[in-house]
């Protein structure tokens, strides 16, 4: 019999009759503010699931392993079960957000190189920033364990920008999470989708990720919608 496990804020995740597969539900709401703010989108959970079953599908074309084994329906996925860390790993290829909040910059602006940020993943503290030397002390994450995980969003962001870039889209930013298998392997776990990454139109600027939804710009499934629509064309093109 099938368990609930957990209840987050876009997804469930359930427990299968294998205990090494899980089940994700994608739900059809949004939130803000670390779950403050929060609201109901019709079709939102396929939209994000569809867009983030893609982009796990072809990560894992290019060699990135990931916990996603394959798609059940609209709104669900089999996804290997792993042990998450409490961790976010934030790049960032575009001033915007929180980032151009905190040092008082304007949106917009590409940055020389990535820049790479770590949170502590705690809705209760509003998962604030944790440097590496409090990640390896607080026994979270070993230096060679950041050092992997920090590599995999690397070739994320080489492989991603390229391939957004073809579908008109300017990967602004991202959030990964990562988590590790019972043999100790560390993959790729989570989501991909306008949730947990930015991306304005090349051409018009306009935003097409989960912004739209926090700022009041734009219906948030159209927009998603939008977005898979565009990568299924590259990505069915052969990118």
């Amino acid at each position: 019999m099938e368990k609930l496990l957990y209840t987050g804020k876009a997804k469930q995740m359930w427990q299968t009759e294998d205990p090494a597969v899980l089940r994700v539900v994608y739900l059809d709401q949004a939130t803000a503010l670390n779950g403050k703010k929060k609201d109901h989108f019709t079709g939102k959970g396929g939209a994000a699931n569809a867009i983030s079953s893609l982009v796990f599908a072809y990560l894992m074309k290019q060699g990135i392993e990931t916990h996603f084994i394959k798609k059940l329906s609209t709104n669900e996925d089999l996804v290997k079960k792993c042990e998450m860390f409490p961790l976010e790993f934030v790049t960032r290829n575009v001033i915007a957000g929180h980032f151009a909040s905190r040092y008082g910059l304007s949106e917009g602006e590409e940055l020389p190189s990535p820049v790479e940020e770590t949170f502590y993943k705690s809705d209760e503290l509003n998962d604030p920033f944790i440097n590496e030397s409090a990640t390896i002390a607080l026994k979270i994450a070993s230096k060679e364990e950041l050092a992997q995980m920090w590599g995999i969003c690397r070739k994320v962001n080489n492989l991603l920008k390229p391939l957004f870039a073809q579908a008109n889209l300017r990967l602004v930013d991202f959030k990964l999470e990562f988590g590790r298998l019972s043999d100790g392997k560390i993959i790729l776990a989570d989501e991909f989708s306008p949730d947990n990454c930015r991306l304005w139109d090349l051409t018009t600027k306009q935003h097409m990720d989960k912004d739209v939804y926090r700022r009041k710009l734009a219906d948030l499934t159209q927009t998603y919608d939008e977005v898979l629509e565009r990568l299924e064309a590259v990505i069915k093109e052969g990118a």
